[in-house]
């Protein structure tokens, strides 16, 4: 079986590449950010103009889509260039892969809604509050209509390629003795990484359909970086919090974005809201780098 992923040196793109490795033909596609991943075809492609050449090159029998502009403010400010990526750029790619006959499979994004209450289900209504949520959506709908499959996603962190992500900055800024500043009154669901991939391994296998919510329990960021700190032996004292009105976003943030990942849990049988679980992976591969 031939997997594509798209957006392979994102953060989950990666970790999914690598989780895939050992069972299937992984090709992965990456347009800026050149990657080498063990086991894995990596090809440079650019999603808004060469969508065509991989489908028809690579003939896969899945598609994994996670290219996107992932930056909420990026989105916010550049308005034409995130539509035509987040949006264009997929209806593109998915509906060539459906003609394809290729399985598909989109990550999305807590952000897809509102967060005026949280522990949203794979049922709720979405309700995005800015652009790139809304952008996401939008590709949603696009993977939904073509009999696709929607992962949603949040706040995602650990070690590998990608943005800096917000656990991983704790974690180092922690180790060195540093200050952590981090937001009390701002909830969603931190994902490790790793376990994306690990999921998308079984769904797979499973042919899953539908809408699912792979991610980590329901913390503030200041509960989350403080879990850090506990789980890594470090000095919580450092981790000081601060209000959402504190930082000058450009675009308005879900209050509380967090996820039900209760149907995920018993779908995949993994420990999804035990945070314990996830930071214990985090500090190994957090370790295994400071010694390579």
């Amino acid at each position: 079986m031939i997997v594509l992923i798209t957006g392979v040196s994102s953060s989950p793109g990666y970790k999914t590449a690598i989780s895939l490795a050992n069972r299937y033909e992984v090709i992965g596609a990456y347009n800026e950010h050149p990657i080498n991943i063990p086991g894995v075809t990596t090809v440079k492609a650019n999603v808004t103009r060469d969508y065509a050449r991989l489908i028809n090159d690579y003939r896969p029998d899945v598609v994994i889509h996670m290219a996107a502009i992932g930056n909420v403010d990026q989105c916010e400010e550049q308005l034409e260039l995130c539509y035509e990526i987040n949006v264009v750029a997929s209806r593109n790619l998915l509906t060539t892969a459906y003609r394809s006959g290729s399985a598909i499979y989109y990550l999305s994004t807590d952000y897809v809604f509102d967060g005026e209450r949280g522990m949203y289900t794979e049922d709720d209504p979405p309700r995005p509050i800015n652009y790139y949520g809304l952008t996401k959506l939008l590709a949603e709908e696009v993977a939904r209509t073509l009999g696709g499959s929607i992962v949603r996603v949040a706040w995602i962190y650990g070690t590998g390629p990608g943005r800096q992500n917000f656990g991983r900055t704790v974690a180092e800024k922690l180790m060195r003795g540093e200050e952590v500043t981090a937001i009390i009154d701002q909830w969603s669901s931190p994902t490790l990484n790793i376990i994306i991939g690990e999921a998308f391994e079984k769904l797979i296998s499973m042919k899953f359909t539908g809408i699912l919510h792979v991610v980590g329990p329901r913390l503030s960021r200041f509960e989350f970086a403080k879990a850090i700190a506990k789980y890594f032996g470090l000095n919580e004292s450092l981790v000081k919090p601060i209000r959402l009105s504190d930082v000058k976003y450009k675009a308005k943030r879900p209050r509380d974005s967090s996820l039900s990942n209760k149907r995920a849990m018993e779908l995949l049988g993994i420990p999804l809201n035990d945070i314990g679980y996830a930071l214990s992976i985090f500090k190994k591969e957090i370790e295994m780098e400071k010694h390579t």
